[in-house]
């Protein structure tokens, strides 16, 4: 097994996770954290910079799954149940994108709430598709288990922690008494989020040691050791005063997961031929420091609290008498 293939997607799936959470994230918390429309209009300007630039380490991994690891496929695509997974996956990430690009294409507000529920329904579903592929695969392929739902109940609520610290850099409004204010309820969310997902991570730990609820570990020794990270990630957010920390805490456990996944199982990781190797990394090694670089430029360009308009947003009205 060469060493240089299986980083290089590693380190395509930690980046897409550890990115995604914080649009997908944010969509799924919309309706608690964006209940008028001006606040709408502020939530889809926070989450539409970012949102492609993500999908591109996700294209980017499925590329070199489909290329270096052919053998990899059948593992994820197997059986009924996690096929079924990926393809419902695929549905929300389209429904998701749609209500993103639709929504300033129509000024009513019957588009706009259509939109806004594509938005929100498509990122949950894809919250939920990723928590059972999680599950799945450390079931054997069956997401339906005790264990996997436990699984896929963490990963979801990882995801809403990541979508709330980033909210609570995005949507905070400015001023003062207003900062104040929305970083104290940023907080309060982070915190009860992130008990939740203690929560969920210790009972699927439990769920893992007790037989016939689904676990299906390989390596359970680097199982234990990956979750361990993850629960003390998201156990230090628990119990801090403010959401800055759940910024970092949020990432490095949403990271850990798909880390938890690879060094759980045996996969089947041996690469394609060494011309496909030398292909497919010639197109994707290039760009992945550029990857890099235009994610944190990105981030450090618009870490700011969002405006309330932009391309995917209709602008605000115009008060008459202007």
């Amino acid at each position: 097994m060469d060493l240089l293939p299986v980083l290089l997607l590693t380190v395509l799936i930690v980046g897409y996770f550890v990115l995604a959470g914080c649009d997908i994230g944010l969509g799924m918390a919309a309706p608690r954290l964006a209940r008028t429309p001006a606040e709408r209009r502020r939530l889809v300007s926070a989450i539409a910079p970012y949102f492609l630039g993500t999908e591109v380490w996700l294209v980017a991994a499925i590329g070199v799954v489909a290329g270096l690891f052919p053998a990899l496929k059948g593992v994820l695509f197997g059986g009924g149940g996690m096929w079924a997974v990926f393809t419902v996956l695929a549905f929300g990430w389209i429904m998701r994108d749609a209500g993103l690009w639709a929504r300033a294409r129509v000024d009513t507000d019957r588009w706009r709430s259509a939109c806004d529920a594509a938005l929100v329904g498509g990122s949950w579903t894809l919250a939920v598709c990723w928590g059972l592929a999680v599950g799945g695969l450390l079931s054997g392929g069956r997401p339906l288990t005790p264990f996997a739902l436990a699984c896929a109940a963490a990963v979801v609520a990882l995801f809403l922690l990541r979508g709330a610290a980033f909210g609570a850099e995005r949507l905070v409004p400015a001023g003062p008494s207003a900062s104040a204010a929305g970083a104290d309820e940023a907080a309060r969310l982070t915190r009860l989020l992130a008990r939740t997902a203690l929560g969920a991570g210790l009972l699927a730990a439990v769920l893992a040691a007790v037989p016939f609820t689904g676990a299906d570990l390989g390596r359970p020794w680097f199982a234990l050791a990956a979750a361990a990270a993850v629960l003390a990630a998201v156990g230090a957010t628990s119990g801090v005063s403010g959401p800055h920390l759940s910024r970092h805490t949020s990432a490095l456990a949403l990271g850990a997961v798909p880390v938890l996944v690879g060094t759980a199982l045996v996969l089947p990781l041996d690469p394609a031929p060494p011309g496909t190797l030398v292909l497919v990394g010639a197109a994707v090694v290039p760009l992945l420091p550029l990857m890099v670089v235009g994610q944190v430029a990105l981030y450090r360009m618009l870490r700011r609290p969002a405006p309330d308009h932009g391309f995917f947003v209709t602008p605000p009205p115009v008060p008459a008498g202007r």
